[in-house]
């Protein structure tokens, strides 16, 4: 099988993003966020809970590490009990 072109990719990523967009015309993101970062983080924390927890405790968590450089320079202990509750 060929592989599939840059064009062809371009048309199917096209094709699926009108779909839903068709079918989820009001799609929300639950979790709350100010940046990708953020979001990255909070999606990966709301795999073990829920949204509401998430976004309960990313705030605190967001304020003491507001960046990814903060987040990897944590004290691995502290950053553990802020995501804990999740």
């Amino acid at each position: 099988m060929a592989r599939e072109t840059e064009i062809q990719k371009k048309k199917r990523v096209q094709t699926l993003i009108k779909q839903l967009k068709e079918n989820y015309p009001n799609a929300q993101c639950a979790l709350i966020h100010d940046n990708p970062f953020e979001l990255l983080i909070a999606t990966i924390l709301s795999a073990q809970c829920t949204d509401e927890k998430v976004n309960q405790v990313t705030p605190a968590l967001f304020e003491r590490y507001p960046t990814p450089s903060d987040m990897a320079r944590a004290d691995l202990g502290d950053l553990e009990l802020g995501i804990r509750p999740t």
